[in-house]
């Protein structure tokens, strides 16, 4: 048991001082009528109440889990504090090698010390956890309120560009399930939906208000580190995305029309060919997911679910995976289908899963919706005529395919896929009401 009655003790202490600083800042920065007010608070709530919602699913629920492997590590790094701070301090700069003397007793216990992009979650939970007398529950809410800041970097970048749907942008950036769920705890996609954000706030204000705040590129840059160590293929997914939003936002300078087309149609094959080279140059990163390894990982991670799950499991298929050129084509749509609208209703085999089926399914119904109600060709015409739509479906197409090639298990997908659902949900909206009045619901399915 990892959470215990100290945890319950201390919550509400915890709560009040987040929610007291959490009003004083949105009174001072969102003043009465301020648009995007509003949101600010519901948006704190809903990632402080996924972050402990989802411990308590894996305390009495699971009984285990990454969440718990990470929290228990942080427990034994901050233990070297009472020793020596200087100790504690090299173990966070992960400075020691794992079996030097004077710190094997703790490095022994940090079965994760040796790989980095796990062990960046548990250095944060300990410096979390020495401001929450290493309790899981706090530590867990800290989380939470970080990973709310990227998430509103997020919100606020896209809320600026299209202010005449504030309520449909922070709908989909702020109040979608899987995110606030799975990207609110003491796991990986906490810190990359935190990394995230202000990756993409730090780089849109950059390039579209040509100015940054100290503070916007010292986030920018926290964000992006944290993210290359912790999960890169997620920055080699956001550099093509971003790559073809320049080129279409940029490209209405080139006068002469063929040569604006033919830009275009070469950006492609360019961006392919630079996210080739990218992925070898970091497949030592990559591990599992360079292009060397993406076969054997995808297969190993197929097997293992064959035979670890049984009929009980929450396997996938995508069908059989041949890695040429021709084989990728064919795998490419399934397995972005899965990653956006699987499991269906009828492939759910737990309770803990429905809750992901209503989801998919009501981004299924969003989808239908707009093909029919505007129509393929406007649908098209949206995306065509609007960079910040080719870049939210750049990044979720490319996400969504290494996710959903490699993952073989719903439950696991449905932590993996995160980063891509806010700017896929974006992305619809941006779509539907670029010929709908705002004023009209997309949820409405009249």
């Amino acid at each position: 048991m990892w959470i215990t009655f100290i945890d319950y003790l201390l919550l509400p202490f915890y709560l009040a001082i987040v929610y007291i600083i959490a009003v004083r800042f949105r009174d001072r920065h969102y003043p009465p009528g301020h648009s995007w007010r509003p949101y600010f608070l519901p948006g704190l709530t809903v990632k402080i109440g996924g972050a402990l919602f989802i411990g308590l699913i894996y305390q009495y629920y699971y009984g285990y889990g990454d969440t718990r492997y990470y929290f228990i590590q942080s427990q034994a790094l901050n233990s070297a504090f009472l020793d020596s701070p200087w100790k504690w301090l090299n173990l966070v700069l992960h400075i020691p090698e794992g079996f030097e003397g004077e710190y094997i007793m703790y490095t022994s216990q940090l079965f994760w010390y040796s790989t980095l992009n796990n062990f960046m979650v548990v250095i944060i939970a300990a410096v979390f956890g020495m401001l929450t007398f290493s309790t899981y529950l706090p530590t867990s809410v800290l989380f939470a309120v970080v990973s709310f800041t990227g998430i509103w970097a997020l919100f606020r970048t896209f809320a600026k560009l299209y202010p005449h749907l504030t309520p449909q942008v922070a709908l989909a950036m702020l109040f979608i399930p899987s995110t606030f769920i799975w990207g609110s705890g003491i796991f990986k996609d906490t810190i990359c939906m935190f990394g995230m954000g202000w990756m993409v706030n730090g780089v849109f204000t950059l390039l579209i208000q040509r100015r940054l705040r100290r503070f916007d590129l010292i986030m920018l840059i926290l964000g992006t580190w944290l993210i290359a160590i912790i999960k890169i293929y997620i920055l080699l997914a956001f550099l093509p995305a971003i790559g073809l939003w320049l080129v279409f936002s940029y490209s209405h300078k080139i006068r002469n029309g063929l040569i604006r087309s033919g830009l275009k149609l070469a950006l492609i094959p360019i961006t392919l060919l630079g996210f080739y080279a990218l992925s070898g140059v970091f497949a030592a990163e990559l591990g599992g997911y360079s292009l060397e390894r993406i076969e054997a990982t995808a297969t190993l991670t197929q097997e293992y679910i064959v035979q670890s799950s049984g009929e009980q499991g929450a396997s996938y298929s995508i069908g059989e995976i041949s890695f040429t050129p021709l084989g990728i084509i064919r795998t490419f749509p399934a397995a972005v289908n899965v990653s956006l609208y699987r499991p269906y209703i009828w492939e759910v085999r737990k309770p803990i899963q429905f809750l992901n089926a209503i989801e998919t399914l009501l981004f299924l119904l969003l989808t239908l919706k707009i093909l029919f109600k505007i129509g393929p060709v406007r649908a098209w015409k949206a995306i065509q005529e609007d960079p910040n739509i080719q870049f939210c479906l750049a990044f979720t197409i490319i996400f969504g395919f290494a996710v959903g090639l490699t993952s073989g298990n719903f439950g696991t997908l449905s932590r993996y896929r995160i980063p891509c659902l806010p700017l896929f949900a974006l992305s619809l909206v941006l779509i539907y009401y670029r010929y709908t009045d705002p004023a009209k619901k997309l949820l409405s399915f009249r």
